[in-house]
């Protein structure tokens, strides 16, 4: 009798962070689990649908969810439209985290500032005036800003972008005067000195970025954001099967060849086993969820 299927669902289209990582992830899981991977790419909703549908699945261990750090987000979005949410986080059971980006604070080389302490500074003295791109309302770029603004008590023009790509372009080609990214996105555009960045969003300096400050170095020691991918299952798969779930993805995040697939990405792997990551995602949730609630309903 064949072996059932493994399906870890991707909720975005393909070729993001979240599908390179389970692509990447896949045949060490097949080899590891013995049985085939197959990947099942369902966009829509900044991920809800696809987080949604795996909150929803039998959990029998053969329906994963590889997914970002939006998880969190989306049911509180949702909630402030007074929207019912198509899932809740404790519906699903973190098996390991996978990478985990802190966003850094990118300006054209052209901008004023060169310390964020200027940039604050003329927020203050011209409160919305200075603009930033998102890739989307309530997205990465959009609340680690807000988080940031609200935090250092400024008011900054939030810019919204059909995604990361145009939001990019949004800042290089001097359209708004600030981004919040990954680094990976804007690393070729620091080399070739289009762009300065004045702080990251990290707990601790990035280490192919050692003379950025943090945002916790510079006062500021509740502005951390990450934008991070993990692998969930839907709530109530069996001990044993997690426990397996748990080594094949021990194995999978140690693995020559994943290592190099996320090197090659820009990708920075930042394994966590589930207890760690679970203990990770509510000090994620604590900071980012009032954000959101602060944000309040955007039409």
């Amino acid at each position: 009798m064949a072996k059932p299927h493994h399906h870890p669902g991707v909720p975005f289209p393909p070729g993001g962070q979240a599908d390179l990582a389970a692509r990447a992830i896949a045949p060490v899981l097949e080899k590891v689990l013995g049985r085939p991977v197959v990947i099942d790419n369902r966009p829509g909703a900044g991920g809800a649908i696809g987080n949604a549908a795996v909150a929803k699945a039998e959990p029998d261990g053969h329906t994963l969810l590889v997914t970002l750090s939006a998880i969190v987000i989306s049911p509180e979005a949702e909630r402030l439209f007074g929207r019912q949410p198509l899932y809740e986080l404790d519906q699903l059971v973190p098996v390991a985290r996978v990478l985990s980006d802190p966003n850094v604070l990118a300006v054209p080389v052209s901008a004023p500032w060169t310390t964020l302490k200027e940039f604050v500074d003329d927020a203050t003295r011209r409160p919305g005036a200075i603009t930033y791109s998102s890739s989307g309302n309530y997205g990465a770029a959009h609340v680690s800003m807000e988080l940031f603004a609200q935090v250092a008590n400024i008011k900054i023009q939030h810019v919204p972008y059909r995604g990361v790509g145009p939001a990019l372009t949004g800042l290089i080609s001097n359209q708004v005067s600030a981004l919040a990214t990954a680094p990976g996105p804007v690393a070729s555009h620091i080399e070739a000195g289009t762009v300065r960045i004045l702080a990251s969003w990290s707990g601790a300096r990035i280490p192919k970025l050692p003379n950025v400050p943090t945002f916790r170095e510079l006062g500021y020691p509740s502005v951390e954001y990450y934008v991070w991918a993990g692998m969930f299952a839907p709530k109530g798969v069996p001990e044993a099967v997690m426990t397996r779930l748990r080594a094949a993805m021990r194995e999978a995040m140690n693995d020559p060849q994943v290592i190099s697939i996320f090197d090659k990405a820009s990708i920075v792997a930042a394994y966590l086993d589930g207890p760690e990551f679970a203990r990770f995602i509510e000090a994620d949730s604590a900071r980012v969820i009032p954000a959101i609630r602060r944000i309040g309903r955007l039409e």
